[in-house]
């Protein structure tokens, strides 16, 4: 039975247009060459007849003009050379417009392709096979879907040119970055209709609708027919494990990088390039027609209601400390032997760099599951199997081993990547200047951010004021956010949360506010809430909770009644609940400031909004009623918080002791 992708709405496409990037036209027209011989073998190994010609055509030139007004910019004057080229004397053939069609499909150009398409339709010149191809892949990286399929139908009805696996596969990766479910559907219909099968770059596209779809399950269901269908290659694994990794299945990953360093190891490879530097498959590649025995040419894409399943790889925890320590086995088979051997003897060739990405993706996955042993395993893997870590691969491996061994670990890799003379990334010093800092380690974690060149988030920067506040180093943090002040670094709502704890009080601990301090206070934030307008943030709970504790510190009542005010009709307009502890703050800076009146009145107004009383809500009362000196009210609130399900503290048991040595 077959089952359809999802139906989903369609992006409107609006009109697009990629003007020719200006380079050297020399460059241009030897790239045109090139890529016309990939196409035309691309066409000879897909099973289509080529129709070439044994003489040059003619109009080369004329053509070769044309691409270069295009790649100026100049499209009136390439139109003008089209319409020349069109009334020339000469009967014309496809051969005459293959240069200006392969310019338009790598620009792309859908335009002036459709331009060019008119004209020969004109003109009744017959489209071949490998214009058929150009056209529609310029109308496909354009993102004109619906124009490319209307052509495809239109080609096959009035030209009896059928649709052939390379152009729908061209058709399914436009689908797939231009996200519109609803032309895959209509394509893969066409596919099926004309029993076309599917082939490894099927297979690739499809599994990029699944990824965006984040849906596992039609990864797998992908895979179970790939597998059905073709032995292992290198490059359709390589697809697969990009799937997994950015899906959250670290163990399936974990397992298909394993069949591909076998593959690798029997040399099994067939990987070569393209004219510009691109791997593709080199292996025979004969699509399977679809039938009944061997499923249908859909897979069920639409998202699920399962969630992505949590990663339960096993842990692995026997490996030496240092990760220089490690010594190759000496029990490799034979195989294995002359595998490693040609790894070691083949760091430029395409199998070690797709093997290298491939590891680097499983790291990094580990480092998103916080799997520290999976991590480790790989890299130790790599080096038996002569694949040197690079700068990527050490980013994952930080970011993986920093959260579980702490930053100490994280220096330890910092100084292997010194001694190879590899240059860490910008994310990777970012971790270990994190790691730091949850350490306390504020000098060093700022050593780290001092050797960070460009860093768009402020995470690690957050991490240092966070450790500063812990540390009670408020003239720290103003070093921290000058240097995110000169890096250009926009601050985030946890950004602001940490400066009303730092800055929001002017006292040192334990210390009364008085006059100037109170003064000085509110100048401090209300300069930190015009930065928060500035760059368009709000209050969260948290902020506003860090600036209500910051004015009871200081003993601004008026203040905090004011902005407790502001607070439940920010997150009421907002359809957000202020939270008890909020309320909690408040009472407790009330009691402070021995104000026993105002927070039973607060307290009395928080429980007729529907806020429940915790634990801590009710001790701060039962303290309340110390300066009240009323036990009657005190028992009371024992007997509620009992009732609500809190049993008495020390604190509620230290509070009623003080209640009954004041009479």
């Amino acid at each position: 039975m077959h089952r359809p992708l999802v139906r989903a709405p369609l992006r409107s496409v609006a009109e697009y247009l990629c003007k020719s990037k200006h380079s050297l036209l020399l460059l241009e027209r030897r790239n045109v060459a090139e890529n016309l011989g990939f196409y035309r073998a691309l066409m000879t190994t897909k099973g289509v007849e080529f129709l070439a010609y044994g003489t040059e055509s003619t109009t080369r030139s004329l053509q070769m003009k044309i691409v270069d007004s295009l790649h100026l910019g100049e499209r009136s004057k390439a139109s003008n050379l089209l319409l020349d080229l069109g009334h020339g004397n000469h009967s014309l053939r496809p051969d005459d417009f293959v240069h200006i069609l392969n310019y338009c499909a790598r620009s792309p150009d859908p335009l002036f392709v459709m331009e060019t398409w008119r004209l020969m339709e004109d003109k009744e010149i017959g489209v071949d096979k490998l214009c058929y191809f150009l056209i529609i892949q310029a109308l496909c990286k354009g993102g004109y879907l619906e124009e490319a399929l209307n052509l495809i139908n239109f080609f096959e009805e009035k030209h009896g040119i059928y649709p052939i696996l390379s152009v729908c596969n061209s058709f399914l990766r436009a689908c797939a970055k231009m996200r519109s479910i609803i032309h895959a559907n209509q394509c893969l219909d066409l596919m099926e209709h004309r029993m076309m099968g599917k082939n490894e770059v099927t297979y690739s596209e499809l599994l990029k609708f699944a990824v965006w779809q984040q849906n596992l399950s039609a990864v797998h269901e992908i895979w179970e027919d790939y597998i059905k269908h073709y032995s292992f290659s290198i490059i359709p694994l390589r697809k697969f494990i990009w799937s997994y990794t950015r899906l959250g299945d670290l163990k399936s990953a974990y397992e298909t990088l394993q069949n591909m360093v076998a593959l690798a190891l029997r040399g099994s490879i067939f990987v070569n390039r393209t004219a510009d530097g691109k791997l593709y498959s080199s292996r025979l590649d004969i699509p399977i027609p679809s039938n009944e025995a061997l499923g249908s040419m859909k897979f069920d894409l639409q998202g699920n209601e399962q969630s992505i399943p949590s990663v339960g790889c096993k842990k692995f925890n026997s490996f030496p400390s240092n990760i220089e320590q490690y010594n190759p086995s000496m029990e490799n088979t034979e195989a294995e032997s002359s595998g490693i051997s040609m790894l070691h003897k083949s760091e430029t060739m395409p199998v070690t760099k797709i093997l290298r990405w491939s590891f680097n993706d499983v790291i990094h996955a580990c480092a998103h599951a916080r799997n520290c042993g999976l991590a480790e395993q790989l890299i130790l893997q790599m080096k038996n199997l002569g694949l040197q870590p690079s700068s990527h691969t050490y980013d994952g491996f930080v970011r993986a081993v920093v959260s579980e061994k702490g930053y100490n670990y994280g220096m330890e890799v910092l100084k292997v990547m010194e001694q190879r003379n590899l240059k860490p990334y910008d994310s990777t010093l970012a971790t270990l200047s994190m790691g730091c800092s949850k350490a306390l380690e504020l000098n060093l974690a700022e050593s780290l951010l001092d050797q960070i060149t460009e860093s768009p988030y402020p995470y690690p920067y957050n991490a240092c004021l966070a450790a500063c506040d812990r540390l009670d180093q408020p003239e720290h943090a103003v070093q921290i956010l000058a240097k995110m002040k000169h890096l250009k670094i926009l601050p985030d709502i946890r950004t602001y949360e940490l400066l009303f704890s730092l800055f929001g009080n002017v006292n040192a601990p334990y210390e009364e506010g008085n006059m100037l301090s109170q003064v000085d206070a509110g100048k401090r934030i209300n300069a930190i809430e015009m930065d928060m307008a500035k760059n368009g943030f709000q209050h969260s709970h948290l902020s506003m909770k860090n600036l209500l504790i910051a004015l009871g510190a200081e003993g601004m009542i008026r203040e905090l009644i004011q902005y407790l005010q502001v607070a439940e009709n920010l997150f009421c307009r907002n359809n957000t609940f202020l939270g008890t502890a909020i309320y909690n703050t408040v009472l407790h800076s009330l009691v402070e400031a021995k104000e026993s009146d105002m927070a039973v009145e607060i307290f009395k107004n928080m429980k007729s909004c529907g806020f429940a009383p915790d634990a801590a809500t009710y001790n701060i009362m039962i303290d309340c009623c110390s300066i009240l000196r009323c036990f009657k009210s005190a028992c009371s609130l024992v007997s509620m918080m009992v009732r609500d399900g809190f049993y008495p503290q020390t604190l509620t048991y230290t509070a009623l002791i003080k209640l009954t040595s004041s009479y």
